[in-house]
């Protein structure tokens, strides 16, 4: 008796950009659509698999929207400088930069709406709103550190004034004024007491 021939399995080879395509596909379409509205098959079908194919990476669509955020985290400011007031203008400029990608103030909203999964909405807070709120405040702390603004200044308020502000004008269908970042900056640091930027220079 012969010895017996090893069978050798046959199917479609692992595709390495998959991952990629639908994770694409549920960012695109958490902000297009919201995340009610966002499905397995829908995600599959744009990114031009099968649904097997994103369960065998993915749970469910929770995990699958959760795992859509990390492609969405805005780029990070420049390096921290001993101008504290120039930072902030830095900072805001990368946020200004990030939310004006195509579908990312939807993808604001859909964060906001009921129904979306605990841990999708965690992931955005943790992902993206999280470190830039971080960001601003070490700012404004290193500022006060150095004696530039107040040291009893409401640093919490401060903070969400600086984006809360291009939310508003999106809001109010008011395109953003040019300079957004630097004058942006600036109302905030006189609000907390800042000093003109000359003035300690």
């Amino acid at each position: 008796m012969g010895k017996p021939v090893a069978r050798v399995e046959r199917g479609r080879a692992r595709d390495p950009d998959i991952d990629a395509r639908v994770l694409d596909a549920a960012a695109r379409q958490l902000a297009t659509f919201g995340y009610k509205a966002m499905s397995i098959a829908s995600v599959a079908h744009e990114a031009g698999t099968t649904r097997q194919a994103v369960y065998r990476r993915w749970a469910d669509k929770s995990e699958l929207g959760a795992a859509a955020m990390r492609t969405v985290t805005d780029p990070v400011g420049g390096a921290k400088t001993t101008d504290p007031f120039a930072d902030l203008v830095t900072e805001l400029a990368s946020f200004e930069k990030g939310v004006s990608r195509p579908g990312r103030l939807s993808l604001v909203g859909t964060m906001l709406q009921d129904g979306v999964a605990t841990d999708v909405r965690e992931r955005y807070r943790a992902q993206v709103v999280g470190p830039r709120r971080s960001r601003l405040r070490n700012i404004l702390e290193r500022a006060q550190e150095l004696g530039l603004i107040d040291a009893g200044a409401d640093l919490d308020v401060a903070v969400t004034m600086f984006t809360g502000s291009w939310y508003a004008r999106a809001l109010a269908g008011s395109p953003p004024p040019l300079n957004w970042p630097e004058r942006t900056a600036r109302l905030v640091w006189r609000a907390v007491g800042g000093r003109s930027s000359h003035e300690y220079n």
